[in-house]
């Protein structure tokens, strides 16, 4: 097993429109940087035991995306989409004075990460795909259906009245957690739970916004998706799971479509691996993922000169 480094952590909090992006940050100030997104309804907790595992030459920031862990939500009446969690990613480089680094995204956060590199080509040197294709394309003929879909959700929920958010125990939010992620080891649950539960009068709440469950309106199709992927300029390495994201897709034409952007991944070069375990093995089994995400991190950047400085985010 990999053994973990012992490394300095320090909260983070950058400010925004409608609030703060809070995160964590590991390693030497003067590191090179890497950007690290979480998955859908997860928080920046999820790289807790992957990181400490990674070179210690890095400095990584992992980011609670807004509407996740302890960063604000968006502002009533709008929407999640990846449009909109690639300009907190900008907002986040911007704040952080990053000209160029590295994106590691888990799910979710990969496709936000693959979808920055592409409209950002000259800012990310490489990036790391956890259980992820990238863009997850839906058909053609179902994109007006979803996109409906994701409108309608959003205008039915703003007609609710004020809702009462649900109180658990913590041992009922435990319940829930690995109800909805049967597949989270106890401690990788207690390790979200840090950041997803907030504690209130008679226990605790879930620190998400309730609207990040609705579909994402945002929608592009599989040639939208490859003309993006062949954008993008950085050194990909693409981790999956035997048992993880392509069984759990909710839309059948989607494991088709992964296939596809998977062998155009290879075409150009990129590295796809694949590895024993679940959609969160990089959070349950670090050990597994950490020496691909090690060694490509050693070849694809801390190799390769740096020709330039980047700012302290310590005291952000």
């Amino acid at each position: 097993m990999t053994q973990a480094v012992c490394v300095s952590v320090s909260e983070l909090s950058l400010p925004v429109p409608w609030g703060e992006i809070r995160g964590k940050v590991w390693g030497p100030d003067h590191g090179r940087p890497v950007l690290c997104l979480h998955g859908w309804a997860d928080n920046c907790g999820s790289f807790n035991t992957l990181i400490p595992l990674l070179p210690k030459e890095c400095r990584y920031v992992a980011v609670d995306l807004v509407g996740h862990g302890l960063s604000s939500h968006r502002p009533p009446g709008a929407f999640y989409s990846s449009p909109a969690y690639v300009a907190d990613v900008r907002r986040v480089a911007d704040a952080l004075q990053l000209k160029k680094f590295t994106l590691i995204g888990h799910s979710m956060g990969a496709d936000i990460g693959a979808m920055f590199s592409a409209l950002y080509p000259e800012m990310v040197e490489a990036l790391v795909l956890l259980d992820a294709f990238g863009f997850l394309p839906t058909d053609s003929t179902e994109i007006s259906k979803v996109m409906r879909q994701g409108i309608e959700e959003m205008l039915r929920f703003e007609k609710k009245t004020e809702e009462k958010r649900r109180v658990y125990t913590y041992e009922k939010a435990v319940e829930r957690l690995l109800a909805a992620n049967p597949t989270l080891s106890g401690d990788s649950v207690n390790i979200l739970l840090e950041r997803g539960l907030v504690r209130v009068e008679g226990g605790f709440v879930f620190s998400r916004d309730l609207r990040v469950n609705f579909k994402n309106p945002v929608r592009i199709s599989l040639e939208q998706s490859l003309e993006m992927q062949s954008r993008i300029r950085a050194s990909i390495l693409v981790v999956l799971s035997e048992g993880g994201f392509d069984r759990i897709f909710s839309e059948p034409a989607q494991k088709k479509f992964g296939s596809t952007l998977l062998q155009c991944f290879r075409d150009r070069n990129h590295t796809v691996v694949t590895v024993a375990g679940d959609h969160h093995v990089h959070l349950n089994n670090p050990e597994v993922v950490a020496p691909f995400v090690s060694d490509f991190l050693l070849t694809k950047v801390l190799s390769q000169p740096e020709d330039r400085k980047h700012k302290k985010t310590s005291n952000l």
